[in-house]
């Protein structure tokens, strides 16, 4: 096989390695903390990620962080601003892509957020000049930073570039660029791109004008940015970064072992699944976790080279995004000292996405649900559908408190008793969890489908 020159740069580089006591009563953010290096906080305003949508309500759910607001909707009164509108509201908020950064102005009506503005973040605004191409940046990966003489700065936020970066790429988080600005090249006619998570994000631009203002020349901005690299390349991550980023968090990703099993049953990253060398379509065919389900992928080999650029490049084509290789390889996690376990790996690689916050699995909905109303004396099942939807079937002595309805019925809701609440496909029932949470309920939620016949028998698909 013939590989090209930013295939053999992407293989040099693997090779070189390179709380305070809880509030009580936490009063909850009204924007992201990535929107306030930019902004400020207003009235009446939030700003954070769009998140689930359930039309049938008119209402969705805004991320900010690690809470989570309900916002709900007059369709005749929602004035959606985004560069991609649709013929229709609900087409246009349908185009709204989950985790998109958003801000929401709103009116409180009968204890609820209603959104009176939904603005859609819309992409950077640069001149061409000021801007450089996948292909451009491809180039320079290739040469790498002595002989291509460039600087490529990652804008992100350590714990993002901890994730997977460029190649050859150093982290200059913006929201510290004035602390750091002594890592900067000192030529300051050196060619400097800065990347940061996409076309809406302004970090990069941001870095832009401060370096501009420094006097710098000849800076530019990546603005596809990681994901735009992730679609045609894999990246790399430090052993300490994979460490801090996703073992010690128990964050779930796939780790591949590509050093022959005798060795790698010695010592190992804890989870690694054994692969062979030039396996990886093999891999794939023998129940590997589908790219639908974005699992990030970590390839390791003895050094970070030829053997896990490959692996990780055909995965890559496979279509999976957010695919890495252990830079240094498993030397550089052993010289690192991070944690190793010995024994035989595992064959087949699996991967679960960790589970939002307040589900509860298929299989313990089916336990606690499928008990006689009698014997659940600790456990209320609330059903959030709408009643148009419940006269194919109700799971039995569920109480039936459509989920708009539900601010105004609290009282219905034993708040001695666990809460365990579903809809039809988890998204209502997940709404109204963060409703009840907030109000101080003990409450989970089916994140899921359900089927309920007649009988009030169910199955969770």
């Amino acid at each position: 096989m013939t590989s090209s020159p930013l295939f053999q740069a992407l293989l040099a580089v693997t090779a070189t390695a390179g709380l305070a006591a809880a509030d009580p009563t936490p009063v909850k953010p009204t924007m992201a903390k990535i929107c306030a290096n930019c902004h400020t906080p207003a009235p009446k305003t939030l700003r954070g990620t769009f998140d689930n949508l359930a039309l049938k309500n008119h209402s969705f759910q805004l991320k900010i962080d690690e809470a989570t607001e309900v916002i709900r909707f007059d369709q005749a009164r929602l004035k959606v601003l985004t560069h991609e509108q649709k013929p229709t509201l609900d087409e246009t908020l349908k185009g709204i892509a989950k985790g998109h950064e958003v801000r929401v102005e709103f009116m409180e009506k009968d204890g609820a957020k209603v959104a009176s503005v939904l603005s859609v973040k819309p992409p950077v605004s640069l001149s061409e000049a000021e801007t450089v191409t996948l292909a451009e940046v491809e180039k320079l990966v290739a040469l790498g930073p002595e002989k291509g003489k460039y600087f490529l700065a990652d804008c992100r936020p350590a714990p993002r570039f901890q994730e997977g970066n460029i190649p050859t790429a150093v982290n200059m988080p913006f929201p510290a660029f004035d602390k750091i600005v002594d890592r900067l090249p000192a030529d300051k006619g050196m060619r400097i791109i800065y990347y940061c998570s996409g076309k809406t994000c302004n970090m990069s631009p941001g870095s832009l004008r401060k370096i501009q203002k420094l006097g710098y020349t000849n800076a530019r901005v990546f603005v596809d940015g990681m994901p735009g690299w992730y679609a045609k390349h894999f990246g790399v991550i430090a052993p300490r970064s994979f460490q801090e980023a996703f073992a010690s968090k128990e964050v779930p990703a796939i780790v591949l072992d590509l050093r022959p099993a005798a060795e790698a049953e010695l010592a190992a990253i804890k989870g690694s699944v054994a692969a062979l060398p030039g396996g990886a379509r093999a891999l794939l065919a023998g129940g590997f976790p589908p790219a639908k389900l974005k699992p990030p992928v970590l390839v390791v080999d003895a050094e970070g080279g030829p053997a896990a650029a490959t692996f990780a490049d055909e995965l890559v084509q496979a279509g999976y995004r957010g695919v890495n290789v252990l830079q240094g390889g498993f030397k550089a996690w052993q010289s690192a000292g991070l944690p190793l376990v010995p024994g035989r790996l595992a064959r087949t690689a699996t991967y679960v996405p960790k589970p939002r916050a307040g589900s509860v699995s298929s299989d313990e909905f089916t336990r606690l649900a499928s008990l006689e109303p009698a014997a659940r004396k600790e456990l209320v099942v609330l059903d959030v559908r709408n009643v148009d939807e419940t006269r194919q079937g109700v799971i039995k002595g569920a109480l039936l408190i459509p989920e708009p309805q539900l601010l105004g019925r609290l009282a219905e809701v034993p708040k001695d008793k666990r809460v365990l609440i579903h809809c039809s496909t988890g998204i209502r029932a997940e709404l109204a969890y963060h409703l009840l949470k907030e109000k101080g309920f003990n409450a989970s939620f089916l994140n899921s489908e359900i089927t309920i016949i007649d009988t009030g028998e169910f199955t969770v698909d």
